[in-house]
């Protein structure tokens, strides 16, 4: 082994070392400063996310009829062509 293999060897060490640090000092610090509690955060997160998924529900469904309208429309003209 020459010495750039044994550069590039540490090099790949030390940037993956460097995330794991950096990572476990991030969830440190964002546990330090959030603002509330565990099972509340949780609980505020579950119920934001239950909106989420009703909105994309019913804008889906919206999207869905409205499509199904203009499909009816473009079958009447085909049929009217025809």
């Amino acid at each position: 082994m020459d010495d750039q293999d044994e550069v590039a060897g540490r090099g790949i060490g030390g940037f993956a070392a460097g995330v794991v640090f950096g990572a476990l000092l991030g969830a440190g610090i964002a546990l330090m400063l959030a603002p509330d509690r565990g099972d509340k955060t949780r609980r505020r997160l579950r119920r934001r996310l239950e909106r989420l998924r009703e909105e994309a529900t019913d804008g889906l469904e919206r999207r869905r009829r409205r499509a199904e309208a203009g499909l009816g429309r473009a079958v009447d003209r085909a049929k009217d062509i025809l």
